[in-house]
């Protein structure tokens, strides 16, 4: 019989495994970020994003949540190594997931074309749970590049997310919880009625949702000794080795072994290849040359506001609406985190709450007359300059399920159109003085149809490298600060500095 393997060992344990145990016996680091600037260089990073939360680890990159052609050539005109495009493709049928990609796609083709045949790479930013339409994202991405001439080496599958201890060692992909590291699969994520998978070995995972097609010994591996020994020659030749769109998993323990990977992959790219990425928050980070940035406080938030509300009046049309000496709060997420943390912002900061009872949203004949009785109250409150409070719009705590993986969906959508017609209707009488979405559909939902965003730059992280500030720069919401805030990160206490950053300016 075979030994096992350190992380085969680690994988059969009942119970947590402490951090440093698992990380023990790792070389040491490497430092390439002399090398940003050449990773800066390279193709211009095209981040489709299956819900808003990937920009949380960036700063000052434009987000786009249509994708006309001329939406898009606004976005390569920019200065930046890179951009976002809204998809939100989590949300919505495959089929539509399917077809919102070829979209995108072949609008980034023409504009490229109009913009002189710009280059760029193209990633698929997804859960760093391990939830999301794989592998059919990348496969319809990969027929489309085809289509245009450009053949796929790789997927590299790289979900790392460093700063809430989402790690992949020796292929295995870890997440950091109250008690300790543990393995992806025995996460309440992994029982995600739509996107649930049973495996936390990359390799395997990859195998079981491609239902076999690509056997888990045939993915290739970029390892931690890899990154961390071989440095980026050693990557760059196991990424140039691939070809005809053979997936590789890649270990991240640090940013630094990001930077590495995405200097090595450049350099692959300058060279001929072409890869897509299926990656995390973190992956995007490094492959657009930025480094962590400090959380957004107080002094420069304030500029940020006085910039944003600068180019706002000096926006052609008057806008009427009263300016809401309070903000918006937006929680749609039913994760249990999410729960805590809502505990956490009513014990330390003034709000008042109005509920979307789920319910009644699913009930066709009641559901109209609800969302308008709540976004009326909420419009009331906001508009109370006696009081001190934040208001909070938030759906019953209640989980409904699904029968089936499309019935969830549908569910989640229903529930999430509630919340946006809430919040449209709210913003249509009056501008909040900051909104915050909580949830990943949720807050997609709610820039695109609740306020209208179409085009935004992500300015930065109001928590390291979790939540995200936007400054939209179009639409109904211009000038008005956009924080999003995924359903999974922080801890039981982050919604609750969140905002008290926001109510200090």
């Amino acid at each position: 019989m075979t030994a096992q393997t350190p992380a085969e060992q680690r994988l059969d344990r009942d119970g947590p495994v402490p951090l440093d145990e698992l990380t023990s016996g790792l070389p040491p680091a490497l430092d390439v970020t002399d090398h940003l600037d050449e990773i800066r260089a390279g193709r211009r990073l095209v981040i489709l994003d299956d819900d808003p939360t990937g920009t949380q680890t960036i700063a000052d990159l434009p987000v786009l949540t249509r994708w006309s052609v001329d939406d898009v050539r606004w976005a390569l005109q920019q200065d930046t190594a890179g951009f976002f495009v809204l998809t939100n493709t989590r949300s919505v049928s495959a089929p539509d997931a399917a077809e919102r990609n070829r979209e995108v796609v072949r609008a980034l083709a023409e504009a490229a074309r109009l913009e002189g045949d710009a280059a760029y790479a193209i990633a698929s930013r997804s859960d760093s749970t391990l939830r999301g339409y794989f592998p059919l994202e990348t496969d319809v991405l990969a027929e489309e590049l085809a289509r245009t001439g450009r053949a796929v080496d790789g997927v590299v599958v790289c979900p790392a997310f460093i700063e809430p201890g989402r790690l992949t060692i020796d292929s295995v992909h870890w997440m950091r919880t109250a008690d300790g590291m543990i393995p992806v699969a025995r996460s309440e994520f992994a029982r995600d009625r739509s996107f649930g998978y049973h495996h936390s070995d990359l390799r395997d995972w990859v195998e079981e949702k491609t239902q076999g097609r690509v056997p888990a010994a045939s993915v290739a591996t970029v390892t931690i000794d890899d990154i961390r020994r071989g440095g980026p020659d050693r990557v760059q030749a196991i990424v140039a080795g691939l070809g005809g769109g053979r997936p590789v998993v890649v270990d991240a323990v640090a940013d630094a072994d990001l930077q590495v990977v995405a200097l090595a992959l450049v350099r692959a790219e300058a060279a001929g290849a072409c890869f897509l990425y299926r990656c995390g928050p973190s992956f995007v980070r490094a492959r657009s040359g930025q480094q962590a940035t400090p959380a957004i406080d107080a002094p420069r938030l304030r500029r940020i506001l006085d910039s944003a509300t600068a180019a706002a009046m000096s926006s052609p049309g008057a806008d009427s609406r009263p300016t809401a000496a309070h903000g918006l709060v937006v929680v749609g997420s039913h994760v249990g985190l999410t729960t805590r943390q809502l505990d956490g912002l009513r014990a330390s900061s003034p709000v008042v709450e109005v509920e979307l009872h789920v319910p009644t949203l699913l009930d066709p004949d009641r559901r109209a007359d609800h969302v308008r009785e709540v976004a009326a109250e909420a419009t009331d409150l906001l508009r109370d300059n006696d009081s001190d409070a934040d208001v909070v719009i938030r759906t019953s705590r209640e989980l409904v399920p699904g029968t089936d993986a499309h019935h969830s969906l549908d569910i989640a959508r229903t529930v999430s159109a509630s919340l946006v017609e809430t919040v449209r209707e709210v913003v249509a009488v009056l501008r909040p003085a900051f909104v915050l979405a909580k949830g990943g559909i949720t807050s997609s939902d709610t820039a695109t149809e609740g306020l209208g965003v179409r085009r935004a730059w992500s300015r930065g992280t109001m928590l390291p490298g979790i939540v995200s500030l936007w400054e939209p720069v179009s639409g109904p919401a211009e000038g008005i600060p956009y924080i999003v805030f995924p359903g999974n990160v922080g801890d039981d206490a982050a919604l609750a500095d969140v905002v008290a950053t926001l109510r200090s300016v």
